[in-house]
């Protein structure tokens, strides 16, 4: 872990906005208000706005300290070289501050406004992505992203609470479905990074168990995720616009991991390559798959 870069230069707004990963935060505001309108009862829309920005915020923070730990090893590897602290236009201090702060009054604000039962989830949220995920699962065991997979299936579980104050069978399976979504999709972006793992002894799938367990490991957690994705309607929780569509969305899943299960050769330049076909249908498919929960709430 960096603690020093050499020759910091200032940092703007945009740098600090780069440390809370807003991709990443995009998926985790779009599944936690999916949680929330998707629960039953309902929330003032001021409150509900409230929990959601807790749960960016936090999700910020938890991204902030996790660039912050990882400073050398982001700056060994090509897609992560320019985040702010490699690139020297942040100094360590200020990174891990900015986590520190947006994690602290993300789950304070949650619990005051909101929830306290919210607000727990919450923090537990961003300890398991930031400590336990990044320090400790990630540089250890090739498994890191199965078991870290949990940090990123919260906020449906948080949103749900926010309506509900309680914790019940739909959103742990929402929680669910997100943690057995999350290796397919990452082992899919790790089979064609594999080399900047490599570089930084990151002991990722691919790397330490080759590609052929990767790609067989994609395929079994593609085929649990099409009966998984189907449960909530199955037990009565939703109805049939959700259930058709986890199924039809689930099928493509699993159709689209076969040529990556059963591909011999990798082409990392091509961008037609099943690995990045899977990649890019997995993030359309979370975002799918969660419009249609809401739709069929609301509907």
């Amino acid at each position: 872990m960096s603690k020093t870069v050499p020759q910091t230069l200032p940092a703007d707004w945009r740098d600090f906005f780069a440390l809370t990963k807003p991709r990443v935060m995009s998926l985790v505001i779009f599944t936690g208000l999916c949680g929330l309108l998707a629960a039953p009862g309902s929330i003032h829309p001021v409150l509900g706005f409230t929990a959601i920005l807790c749960i960016a915020v936090g999700a910020g923070g938890a991204a902030a300290l996790n660039q912050w730990w990882e400073a050398d090893i982001d700056a060994g590897m090509k897609r992560t070289a320019q985040r702010p602290l490699p690139a020297g236009r942040m100094d360590p201090v200020s990174a891990r501050d900015f986590g520190v702060g947006l994690s602290v009054a993300s789950v304070l604000v949650m619990g005051l406004g909101v929830s306290w039962l919210a607000a727990s989830i919450l923090a537990i949220s961003i300890v398991y992505y930031a400590v336990v995920y990044t320090i400790w699962l990630k540089p250890r065991t090739p498994q890191n992203i199965v078991i870290g997979g949990g940090a990123g299936a919260f906020p449906p579980l948080i949103g749900w609470v926010a309506v509900t104050g309680e914790i019940t069978l739909m959103p742990v399976l929402l929680f669910a479905i997100i943690f057995f979504w999350t290796p397919p999709h990452f082992w899919a972006l790790a089979l064609f990074v594999q080399s900047d793992y490599a570089k930084v002894g990151i002991p990722m799938l691919p790397v330490v168990a080759g590609e052929k367990a990767t790609r067989r490991q994609i395929l079994i957690y593609s085929i649990i995720l099409l009966p998984l994705s189907a449960t909530p309607w199955l037990i009565g929780g939703t109805g049939a616009i959700y259930g058709i569509s986890a199924l039809v969305l689930s099928g493509l899943f699993l159709g689209l991991s076969l040529p990556v299960a059963f591909r011999r050769r990798r082409g990392e330049d091509d961008p037609m390559s099943p690995e990045k076909r899977l990649f890019g249908f997995s993030v359309l498919y979370l975002f799918a798959l969660f419009a249609a929960l809401v739709a069929d709430r609301l509907i």
